[in-house]
């Protein structure tokens, strides 16, 4: 059986007609991961706007929760890494999907191969006023105080501010700022890992250092790229 991993699908992002097709492509990856595969780890960002309340979400995303549950009910075991625009996840996804959810990073083995993963956001050197930012949106107090905003209200302004992040993050995909996340990858590589994997980048990549190897799973709108570990190889494929 196979490991799939996947992120940065951005849900939510695109014009009605964009999604619509993202999430037909989507639905056919579940469908392979469903009869190849036995795990799926979904690297961050599933949603470009995910906040949620204690009797409400954003019901554009309904569509694909009947897919992730399908999936689940299947026997594909999902593990979900939090991103910079998915991070206020709730326990909706563990209590009524069993879907683990992990905050920031986990390692796993898998076909004896040990495996790092993680979203990557605020790994970069210029990444410190965003680190510190980090640290004041997923205070407790915060999401606490924010629920109390009504979500007609909340989630129409929360996704504005989810637009202008990613507008402002892609603008930055430089050589330099891929380079660093080469660096950091191999440096944890040395830890003992067999394979690094990150998304956020949006930029597709594996590398094979002496050390291991470094993927980054690219992105679900202009790549459609995903990883699969089979029969022990690792593997970056683009659908369709």
């Amino acid at each position: 059986m196979a490991t799939f991993f996947i992120s940065d699908i951005h849900l939510g992002h695109d014009s009605a007609e964009a999604e619509d097709a993202k999430l037909n492509r989507l639905d056919s990856f579940f469908e392979q991961v469903s009869s190849e595969g036995d795990y799926l780890y979904i690297l961050g960002d599933l949603f470009d706007f995910w906040f949620e309340y204690s009797h409400a979400m954003p019901k554009e995303h309904l569509r694909v929760l009947l897919m992730l549950s399908r999936l689940s009910e299947s026997g594909i075991k999902i593990r979900y890494i939090t991103g910079n625009h998915d991070f206020w996840l709730g326990n909706m996804l563990s209590d009524e999907m069993d879907i683990e959810v992990f905050r920031d990073s986990v390692e796993v083995e898998h076909q004896g191969k040990k495996i790092f993963l993680i979203h990557g956001d605020g790994l970069a050197s210029g990444d410190t006023g965003y680190r510190i930012l980090k640290r004041i949106l997923r205070n407790k107090l915060n999401i606490f105080l924010y629920r109390l905003i009504p979500p007609d209200i909340g989630i129409p302004v929360a996704k504005w501010c989810s637009r202008l992040s990613r507008g402002h993050t892609s603008t930055r995909r430089k050589m330099e700022f891929l380079d660093e996340y080469r660096t950091w990858a191999e440096r944890k590589l040395s830890d003992g890992y067999d394979c690094v994997m990150i998304g956020h980048t949006h930029v597709p990549e594996k590398i094979e250092f002496d050390s291991g190897i470094y993927i980054n799973t690219g992105d679900w709108f202009e790549h459609f790229s995903y990883a699969v570990l089979e029969n022990g190889e690792f593997r970056l494929e683009r659908w369709g």
